[in-house]
C-alpha cells in the first residue's frame, strides 16, 4: 500500500456536496464581491446583466464538454490530460501551467487581502503577521487529507452561499419597497436600469468586460479537477454539474440585478465593495462587520480552492511524466505533499510580489491568469470536439457515453468561438491589454519549455500512475 502511495495514489474520498461546494466556492469570490461594480460602472445596467448572461451561457457551454470528458475520463488534473491526449503534449503541458499560475497567483492575492479584512478589526497587527497565519490555516487544511479539505471548503463556500441568498432577497426586498431605505428615499425599482440607457457606452464595453465575466465565473471547472479524488464520478459529476450551474445562474444574475436596481451607474466602481453600498442603503445593522466577515470568507475559500487545484496541477503534469517524479508522491493520506508545498512557495512568491512590485511583476502575473482561465476553458471545448469526432470514428456507439453534452457540435464550437470573442475583446480596452501582451508569450515560452524539457523527464525511471 505504501508503495502505490509513494507512486502517485491519490483517495477517491469527496461527495457530491464536497464537489458542488468545493466549485461554488472557487467562483464566488472576488469576481463577483469587487468587479461588478467595475462592469456596472463601464457596461451600464442592463449591459452588466447582458455580459453576466453572456458569461452563464458561456460557462454552461464549457461545463456540458467538461462533463463529458470527466465522466468518460475522471482524472486528476482533468483539462489539461485531455488537452494532453487530443490536442498534443505540448498543448496539455502548456494548459497545466497556465491553470496553475492562475492560482498561485491568487494565493497572493487572497492572503493580501484577508490581512487588509483582518486589519478592520484589529488595525495594530501588521497585513504580513496575518498573511503568515492564513498561509498556515489553508496549507494545513489541505494537507492532512483530501476529505478534511473537503470539509473545510464545504463550510467556507455555505457561508457564502448563505450571504448571496440573504442578498438576493434582502436586496430584491428593497428594490421594490417591501423594506424601506435607510435615508427614507423611496423605492428605486427599475429606475436605476433605465436611467441612462439601455447601453449607455454602446456594445463595444460588453465585449471589453466579457474577460472579466468569464474570470468571475472561473472555479466552474475544478469539478473536473477533482474528479480523480470523488467516489463514484459516473454519477456524483454529472449531479454536481447541473446543480452548479443552475445556482450559479440564480446566484450571479440574482446579485447583479440587486446591485445594478440599487446603485446608480456613476456611483458603481467607486465604492470599495457594491456589496457594502447596498448593506448601508438597505440599512442593516453591523453591516460593514457582516460584509468584511464574507468577504474574509470568500478570499479564504478562493485560498483554499486555489492550493489544492494548484497541487494536483502538479501532481498531474508529474503524473504524466513531464515534471520529475517526485510530485507525484503522496503521504499515506493521499496527499500530493510535495505538489503542495511548491504551490504555497509560488503563492508566498506572488505574495512577496505584491508587496514589492505590485505595478510591475504582480500586474503581469494578474494578467496572464485573468488570460490563463479563459485559454483553458477554450482547451476543453476543443479537446470535447476532438473527442467526440473520434469517439464517433472508432464505431462506438453514443449510448457508450454515461453523460453527453447536448447539440453536439454545436457546444464546443460556440463554446470555443465565445471564449476566443472574449479574449479579443481584451485588445480594445487598454487597462486590460496587458493581459495578451503578457499571456500570449507565456504561452510561447511553456511550448518552448515542453520541448526542452521533455528529454530530460522521458528519461527518468516510470512509476505507476492512478
Amino acid at each position: 500500500m505504501q508503495t502505490q502511495q509513494e507512486n502517485g495514489q491519490l483517495k477517491r474520498t469527496m461527495k457530491t456536496r464536497h464537489l458542488i461546494m468545493l466549485s461554488l466556492g472557487g467562483v464566488i469570490g472576488t469576481g463577483l464581491f469587487f468587479n461588478t461594480g467595475y462592469i456596472i460602472s463601464t457596461t451600464g445596467a442592463a449591459g452588466t446583466l447582458l455580459a453576466y448572461l453572456i458569461g452563464a451561457l458561456v460557462v454552461w457551454l464549457v461545463m456540458q464538454c467538461l462533463g463529458e470528458l470527466s465522466v468518460a475520463m475522471p482524472e486528476t488534473g482533468a483539462f489539461h490530460v485531455y488537452a494532453a491526449r487530443y490536442l498534443g503534449p505540448a498543448t496539455g503541458y502548456t494548459v497545466a501551467w497556465l491553470y496553475w499560475l492562475t492560482w498561485t497567483v491568487a494565493l497572493g492575492s487572497s492572503f493580501t487581502a484577508a490581512g487588509f479584512c483582518m486589519q478592520y478589526w484589529f488595525p495594530q497587527v501588521p497585513v504580513w503577521a496575518w498573511c503568515v497565519i492564513f498561509c498556515a490555516v489553508i496549507f494545513g487544511l489541505n494537507v492532512i487529507s483530501t476529505r478534511f479539505f473537503a470539509e473545510g471548503e464545504f463550510w467556507f463556500s455555505l457561508v457564502k452561499v448563505i450571504t448571496i441568498i440573504a442578498f438576493i432577497i434582502l436586496g430584491g426586498a428593497a428594490v421594490f419597497g417591501f423594506i424601506p431605505m435607510q435615508d427614507g428615499s423611496p423605492a428605486p425599482g427599475l429606475s436605476n436600469i433605465t436611467a441612462e440607457g439601455w447601453f449607455p457606452h454602446g456594445g463595444l464595453p460588453i465585449l471589453m468586460t466579457m474577460v472579466a465575466v468569464n474570470f468571475a465565473f472561473s472555479g466552474t471547472e475544478l469539478i473536473g479537477i477533482a474528479a480523480g479524488e470523488t467516489e463514484n464520478p459516473h454519477k456524483v459529476i454529472p449531479v454536481a454539474i447541473r446543480t452548479t450551474i443552475a445556482r450559479l445562474i440564480i446566484f450571479f444574475i440574482g446579485t447583479v440585478f440587486v446591485l445594478a436596481a440599487l446603485i446608480p451607474m456613476q456611483q458603481a466602481g467607486v465604492e470599495k465593495s457594491p456589496f457594502v453600498l447596498v448593506f448601508e442603503k438597505v440599512g442593516i445593522p453591523y453591516a460593514a462587520d457582516i460584509v468584511n466577515f464574507v468577504i474574509l470568507t470568500a478570499i479564504l475559500s478562493a485560498a483554499n480552492s486555489g492550493l489544492y487545484a494548484s497541487g494536483r496541477m502538479l501532481w498531474s503534469l508529474s503524473n504524466e511524466k513531464t515534471l520529475p517524479r517526485c510530485f507525484a508522491r503522496v503521504n499515506k493520506n493521499g496527499v500530493p505533499l510535495t505538489a503542495l508545498s511548491v504551490s504555497m512557495l509560488g503563492g508566498v512568491l506572488a505574495l512577496f510580489t505584491s508587496v514589492v512590485a505590485p505595478d510591475t511583476v504582480f500586474v503581469a502575473l494578474s494578467a496572464i491568469s485573468g488570460f490563463a482561465v479563459v485559454a483553458v476553458w477554450i482547451s476543453i471545448c476543443a479537446s470535447h470536439f476532438v473527442f467526440r469526432r473520434r469517439h464517433l470514428q472508432s464505431g462506438q456507439p453514443l449510448s457508450a457515453l454515461q453523460y453527453r453534452a447536448p447539440w453536439y457540435p454545436l457546444v464546443p464550437v460556440l463554446g470555443f468561438i465565445l471564449c476566443v470573442v472574449a479574449c479579443v475583446g481584451l485588445w480594445f480596452d487598454p487597462s486590460q491589454r496587458i493581459a495578451l501582451y503578457c499571456g500570449l508569450p507565456f504561452v510561447a515560452l511553456c511550448y518552448g519549455a515542453y520541448y526542452l524539457t521533455r528529454n530530460m523527464t522521458s528519461q527518468e525511471p516510470e512509476h505507476v500512475a492512478e
